[in-house]
Order: C-alpha cells, then structure tokens, then sequence
C-alpha cells in the first residue's frame, strides 16, 4: 500500500513539473569583448556570447522575457519550435510582429510540441543574430527512451562568424552601396576562433573527454552566410538527430551543416588518450562570390592524470573536404534519413514551384557597388520581398489593414527559362519589387519546389528555412526540376526522407519539400544566406 501512495507521489509530482510554466528573461544589451587583437562591444544576452542554452522536456511551453537595453530594434525567433497556433510569438520582423523597441520589453510564448532533439534560438533583426544566438536542448518525457546509445556528457557546440568591424557596419555598408558584405574575419567554436588565427592562442575551445565516454554534440551553425564542413580527428561522429527530430544513426567521418540547421552527434571517446586531437571547420562554398575561406580550431583532450601536457600545436588534424566538393557536401546532406518510414504525405493538394535568385536592381548613374554599378537584391519567382516598415503583416491580417501586403504570389515562374544556363538574358536580372504572400487553405499537403538559378553569376547553395513547420525533403537535384513533370514522385524519396525545417537548395539546383499546412498563421519562408539588403522573405499565410 505504502509502495503504490510512493508511486502514485512520484507520478503526480511528475505532472505538477510537467504543468509549471518556465519563465526566463533575455536582457539584450552591448558588452565589450576581445578578439582577433582588438576590443569591440557587441549585442548580447544576457552579456553571454553565445547566449544561454535553455532547456525543456517535449511539449512544454515556456515563457521568455525580452527586455531591450540595446540601442536598436530585436526580436527573437525560435528556430525549428512549431508553436502551434502560436505565430504571434514567431519573431520575424514586421511579418509576425513589429519590433521590440530599445527601452522596451516583450514577453515570448514558446510551445514546444513534436521537437525531440535540439533547436535553437536568434535574434530574427537584420545582421543582430551573428551574436545573438543561443541552443535549446529538448528532453523526452519521462516514460519515452532514446533510439540511440543514451550519452554519459552532452556538449553544446555553436559554430559562427567573427567581425572585426562592428556588425552593424557591416550591414549599413553593404546597404549603402548595394554591394555584397565584408566577409567574416574568422569562424569560430562556440565563441572561439582557435589558435590559428592572430591573438588566439588563448581564445580556442577545448573539450575535455574521458576514454570510454559517450559524448552527445548538440550543434548549430549560426554563421551569417556560410555552410561549414566540421570534423574531429581520428574519431568517427555519429549523427542521431537533425532540426529537432529523430534520424537513423548515420557513422560520418565529416559533417556539412547549413547555416540554422541543428544536429545531435554521438561522439565516442575510443582513441589513444595519450594524444591530443584537433576539431576543425571551415567552409563549404561554390561560385563566383567571396568567402571566408579560413579554418576554425579548437582542442579534444583526453583526461589522464598520468599524462604530461602537451604542447597546443602538436595534435592530429582532421580531414575536411575542398572547400568546393559539392558531391562531399550534398553527399552528407542526402544520407541523413528520418528514424521513421511511412510518414511521408503521398498525395498532395497544391504544387507550388518557385525560383531564387541573385538579382539587380539599377542604380542612378550606375553609381551602386553591385554588376555594373547596379544594386544586388534577390527574389523569389522574380518578386523582391519588401518588408513593411510600420505594421506587422499578421496583424495586417487580423485587422484587415489594406495596403500592407497581396495575396500574388504566384504558384508557378511568371517566365519559364532554362534556369541554370550558363547565358542568361539579362531582362529576367530585374525583379518586381513587392510584398506578396501566398493564402492556403487549412488542411492543404504543400509540395514546395525550390529551384536555384545561375542568374547574376549563379548565385549560391542556399539555405531555406520553413518558420511553424517541419517538412519532408522528398526531393534533391542538380540542374533543371522539370516543371512539366506531372508526377516527379518517381525521383523522390517517399520513404525515409530527412524531416527538417531547413534545407540547402544546391547552386544551380532544386530541392522538393512536403508539409502539410495545419498550423494557422505561422508559416514564413526564410533565406539563412542574408547576403543582400533585401533578404527574401515569403510568408505563407493559413486560414
């Protein structure tokens, strides 16, 4: 008797945690930090860089606090949480709300629902997110076990960009002349350029390991624009989970992560602990456009008492594809699989087939830095996102504001072109400027294809991010989709796709996602490749 009344304590003592609300608070402000030889002040949260890492069991919700000391506008996005019903606490700018003011404080609702691994949250304001970013990790429910070898330690891990130059700058410089940004002084491990770079010996990460440990890695890349190769010497890394949900355990020697996509790594301590192993990343980059092409390092150690410290310089690297091996990227990419088969919606209700593009924009006197003195912008299916600048389009919608966005968006390329041509006529460079959604219907399975274009050089891999859903990726290729095909399903994967909420659409190439539409509001389509003064943003809005 006394063991059941035990029991049933224990069981009800569960469900009290499970229903209190987790309230957090985020003070954004600027502190000064050191690095690359110089002292700069940055956004932070909480004076943290990275930001805090929160924590949650699946499907709670909790509340964050935003109180802005900075002396401009945030929000802050929740990157990969669904929030069912919930798109007032999204965090895009002037899409789901207007900004927080400085001074001023904002209180998010973050619902947590289908998420069982690792996401992560950003500030959602032109360039603030290059430092204000932090990860969220997700625990299952008490009852529900791991489908992987549960780990001894868990890591967070946040790979980024450093700027010398203050971000803001950077952001206003490329503005201003309509060209593309200053690339990033270095990358950086959880915060940490590593001893490769000037005045950073003392400034790289280490990680501590004990031999016969598991390890669970929760990454993000939370680079402004770079996709990023990522190894560990002589160790093998298992990847068990991707955007938040399950995979199948894939055993990699190298990892490519996109820019917003989130990864869980088993990491098995199961080398010779006499030595020191190098971690590395650099980046992953096609085309035409300049980039970063430096190296990031930071420092796996064995503990051992009877070991004498070595000497910083004296580990083993590890083997990174070329910084161009598309089959190296894409190859990592295609071999992430979801942990579940049969979810994949069959038959759909409404193909959407859109373009991205590098376009420009003229300038008077061609006096622009972009092509031929113009201005570079970018588009989706030859539209220019305009982002309102007095009142958020959700609350346009509610209140039945006119004016501030369309509902023209079209379902289909106005012009039909070989779209990955090497020549392209240059009238399809000039796109309409305009803020335009696209309305469907509640219930409605969305295909969405993505397809890249070589306009203006050929553009670039691109990360797309899917705001209030994941998404089954059924469908990645090079070259052309054909748009005439009435059923592609033969081409994709309806088994075991990867379950995502970000995926990188291939230079000159096309992927095809499936979701469908059950979350009212909150769908946005996001780039996370924020090259150019009027980053494209599509939102999808759901009745």
């Amino acid at each position: 008797m006394l063991h059941s009344l035990f029991n049933f304590f224990l069981i009800s003592l569960f469900f009290y945690n499970s229903c209190i609300a987790h309230h957090y608070t985020f003070t954004v402000k600027e502190v000064p930090y050191t690095k690359l030889c110089s002292t700069k002040k940055i956004l932070t949260v909480n004076g943290q860089f990275p930001g805090p890492v929160l924590k949650a069991y699946k499907g709670d919700t909790i509340y964050v606090t935003v109180r802005n000391r900075a002396s401009e506008n945030i929000t802050m996005h929740w990157h990969g949480v669904e929030q069912p019903r919930n798109p007032w606490s999204a965090g895009p700018e002037y899409i789901t709300q207007c900004p927080i003011r400085p001074g001023s404080d904002f209180t998010y609702k973050v619902i947590f629902s289908i998420e069982d691994t690792t996401v992560w949250w950003h500030a959602h304001s032109s360039w603030t997110r290059a430092t204000v970013h932090g990860l969220i990790f997700i625990y299952p429910l008490l009852a529900e076990p791991l489908p992987f070898l549960e780990a001894d330690h868990e890591v967070p891990l946040i790979l980024g960009e450093w700027w010398k130059k203050d971000v803001r700058e950077v952001v206003e410089e490329f503005i201003r002349t309509g060209g593309a940004p200053n690339v990033s002084d270095a990358l950086t491990i959880n915060g940490h350029p590593g001893f490769l770079y000037p005045c950073s010996k003392s400034d790289t990460f280490h990680l501590a390991v004990e031999e016969g440990k598991t390890y669970r890695i929760r990454m993000v890349n939370a680079a402004m624009n770079l996709i990023l190769f990522f190894a560990i010497a002589n160790h093998t890394l298992t990847v068990v989970g991707a955007d938040g949900h399950y995979t199948k355990p894939l055993n990699a020697n190298y990892i490519t992560i996109s820019p917003g996509e989130t990864l869980d790594v088993l990491l098995q301590a199961d080398q010779n602990p006499e030595n020191t192993y190098y971690m590395a990343a650099r980046a992953y980059q096609t085309g035409n456009i300049t980039f970063n092409n430096s190296t990031t390092i930071g420092v796996l150690r064995y503990i051992s008492s009877s070991k004498t410290k070595t000497s910083l310089f004296s580990g083993s690297y590890p083997n990174l594809p070329f910084y161009n091996d598309t089959s190296a990227a894409f190859g990592f990419f295609t071999k992430i699989k979801s942990l579940f088969s049969g979810q994949v919606p069959v038959q759909i209700s409404r193909r959407i087939i859109t373009t991205i593009s590098i376009n420009l924009l003229r300038c008077p006197q061609n006096s622009c830095a972009g092509p031929n003195g113009s201005r570079l912008a970018a588009s989706m299916n030859n539209i220019s996102f305009v982002t309102p600048s007095h009142v958020d389009i959700l609350k346009a919608y509610y209140l039945h504001i006119k004016g501030v966005y369309g509902t023209r968006f079209p379902d289909f390329p106005p012009l039909i072109f070989n779209f990955t041509a090497e020549n392209q006529p240059l009238f399809l460079q000039t796109p309409r400027l305009a803020t335009e959604v696209k309305v469907v219907e509640f219930g409605e399975v969305v295909e969405l294809v993505i397809q890249g274009t070589s306009l203006v050089g050929g553009g670039l891999d691109h990360p797309m991010h899917l705001h209030g859903f994941s998404f089954f990726v059924v469908g990645v290729g090079l070259g052309n989709y054909n748009i005439s095909d009435e059923d592609p399903s033969s081409r994709y994967n309806l088994d075991d796709p990867p379950y995502k909420n970000t995926m990188t659409v291939p230079r000159n190439g096309w992927i095809a996602i499936r979701f469908a539409a059950v979350n009212p509001d909150c769908g946005v389509v996001t780039s996370l490749s924020d090259t150019l003064e009027d980053v494209f943003r599509r939102a999808k809005r759901h009745n």
